[in-house]
This record gives C-alpha cells, structure tokens and sequence, in this order.
C-alpha cells in the first residue's frame, strides 16, 4: 500500500464517512483469561464512544510505511484449507457475526501475543463503496467502481489512570481522584485485506507496530503466517555493515560521503514517486560502483550481501539513508551537517596531519556566541 492507500481509510473514521458495521471486543488479563467480550453495531454506539475508537482505528494506520506500517504478503500455503488467510478470510466473510469463528480468533491471538500486563482485542468490520476517479486523479463520490470489504484489528493495552487529585464540580472540593482502567493506544494491529491499488488484495495484509523494532514477530507468525522483513534498525544496520565489510580496513572518507550523498540524491528524484523506494542486490552494488568502491573490492559482494541481507531482500533507502543529518564522529569531535550540504566537510592535509575542512560562511556561532571569521592562511583557516 501506498501513502495515499492508507490515508484514503483513514478518511473512513469520521461520523460523516464512516460505514463501519460492526465492532467487537475481547478483554485480556495479565493471566491471559479473557475476561469479558463485546460485540455491537457500530453506529449503534454512544457518539463519545464511537469518536474514541476513530482515534484508535487511525492509529492503528498511522506511522511511516516500512517502519510502522509493514506490508506483508500470504505465503502460499496459508491460503489453503486451514491455513491462516484461509481463516482470516472466513472471519471477514462473516461478517463479525460467527460467534465460534470470533472465539477461534481470540483464543490464536491469546496463545501467540507476548505481552506482560492486560489488553482489549478490538476487530471490526467494513464494507466501503470506492469512489472511481478520474483520469486525473479527482474522485467521483457518486461514482463507486467497487466495494472493499475488510477487517482491522488492532491491540490496545489497557492500564490503570495515574494517581492525583481531581476537582468535584458540585461539591466544590477537591479530592482523591478514582483510578479506573484505560485503553491506551493500539500497540500492535492489521489491515485485512490490503488496500492495493484501491482495491482488495487478498494475498497480502497490512501490518501495524507501534515499535518498529519491536514488531511481535509471534503474533505475525501465528495470526498471518506471514514473514517480516528485516526492521528498520536492522535494514540500517545491515547496510552498514555493508559498507564496510565492502571497503575493508582502508575505507576512504569520500567514497562514504559520496555513497550518502548518491542515497540523497534518489532520494530527492524519487520524492513525487508515492512508491516507497526500494533496492535490492544489484541496485545496492552499482550504487557502490557509483560511488567509487573499486572493482576489486566488489568481487564478493554477491556473498556479503547474502549472509548479512539474504539473497531475495531489499532495502528500503528511506531506512538505511540517514536524511536529518551528516554525521562525522572522532572520538573527541562530532561534526553534524545538513545531509544536503555533506560536500562542506572535507579531508586535507595540513603540516602532515590529515585533517577535516569544513567550508564556513560569514556566520558562525561558538557556543550560542556570534564572532567573525579571520582570513585564510597557509595553514588554514582561523577566527579573529
């Protein structure tokens, strides 16, 4: 799914737009028993109580695609008879309203999710009319091309309200306040089907973490039966690793710098491009051709990127590139630049000492204070 994708569903969670029919509920103790269940027609609910689960539902589709938001597709096998589509797909057919097949549901998501304290399961069901669009791009409202039917679920902790004092209006006093259980926002969730290409994608579902690098990996396995990809702590570490596993000991400073600034530059060609921008092996190594690793030392990348990426998977740029900041670290100077002006740091040398030069401007600040810039010398520059 693409931006746009997912904030065409977001849209949904309003009391203008919403076609929500049905939500349902289990409630989990740390003891994972479950301690009570719900289900309800969803507009049948308090109106304060339908504008709380919006705000849980846009969560649970809210974050950075390729960190929060993780497409993931079915394997084969688990579209088959008993396989975890197969049941995911009879759970939507239902319509939410099987009691036996909700339970079977629960009772997988207690087995498999690792979570230490109390959570509420929520799921609901959706049938929403697609308005067609124009060549374009503007949507036609009274024009529907399909309906897409789905199910989110999402996984909320739910906690005691802090301790403090509270204020009794008709009392006009001040006390003790109750401390009551609270839902907090979702954790861990799905979208089933995808919504690819504006439609539905039975073989492939869309994943939510609030913790990127804590992701559940059990919940996937057990509940989707999918496979996650590498996170994005590890895509970034993985490429640097990359780096300089590639280029050795001798690792020269510009062919790094200019690796980052190639990243940039795809970057900034591919912003318009609502498709995440991926690179998979060969597009890695002619990035490092590119960039000036020599030939000799590509000969085993093929065998590097195996064993620290695996064979079939890419990288997602936006993961592995840092886009806030060019950072060059010693162990006694850290220099932070803007990532698009990284061609202002530079090595030299200076009385035989290899040196970073970093290209200044009229302005410059020490520790919050203005001072002026002194002229060039022979051996570089000075402040006056």
């Amino acid at each position: 799914m693409i931006k746009q994708e997912v904030n065409e569903l977001k849209r949904l969670y309003t009391p203008s737009n919403c076609s929500i029919t049905r939500i349902c509920g289990c409630y989990v103790d740390g003891e994972k028993n479950k301690k009570t269940q719900f289900k309800e027609a969803f507009l049948s609910l308090p109106e304060e109580e339908i504008f709380k689960y919006f705000e849980l539902l846009r969560k649970t589709l809210s974050g950075t695609l390729g960190k929060n938001l993780l497409d993931l597709e079915f394997p084969l096998a688990s579209e088959q008879e008993g396989g975890t589509q197969e049941f995911l797909l009879r759970l939507r057919e239902s319509k939410l309203k099987d009691d036996t097949l909700l339970d079977e549901f629960y009772d997988k998501v207690v087995a498999s999710y690792e979570y230490v304290g109390n959570y509420l399961i929520l799921l609901i069901h959706d049938a929403y009319d697609v308005p067609g669009k124009t060549t374009d791009g503007l949507t036609m409202e009274d024009a529907s091309d399909s309906v897409f039917e789905y199910l989110l679920c999402c996984i909320c902790p739910v906690n005691l309200s802090k301790p403090g004092l509270s204020y009794d209006a008709l009392a006009n006093e001040f006390h003790n306040r109750v401390r009551d259980w609270v839902v907090e926002m979702p954790e861990v969730g799905f979208l089933f089907p995808a919504f690819n290409d504006r439609s539905s994608d039975l073989h492939s579902t869309l994943y939510y973490t609030k913790n990127p690098e804590e992701p559940h990996s059990e919940l996937v396995d057990q509940i989707l039966g999918a496979t996650l990809p590498l996170t994005a702590g590890s895509q970034k570490e993985t490429f640097q690793a990359l780096i300089e596993e590639t280029l050795g000991q001798d690792a020269e400073y510009e062919v790094v710098k200019s690796i980052h600034e190639n990243l940039t530059e795809m970057i900034e060609e591919h912003k318009e491009i609502p498709e995440p921008l991926m690179l998979d092996k060969h597009q890695v190594k002619n990035l490092f051709e590119k960039s000036g690793v020599v030939e000799e030392k590509l000969t085993d990348f093929d065998k590097l990127y195996d064993a620290a990426a695996g064979e079939d998977t890419s990288l997602m740029v936006n993961n592995v590139a840092n886009t806030r900041t060019f950072e060059v670290k010693t162990p006694d100077v850290v220099v932070r630049v803007n990532p698009e002006r990284a061609d202002l740091v530079n090595t030299l040398f200076i009385e035989g000492k290899r040196c970073l030069v970093i290209e200044i401007n009229d302005h410059v600040e020490v520790n919050g204070v203005t001072v002026r810039t002194g002229e060039s010398t022979d051996s570089g520059s000075s402040f006056s």
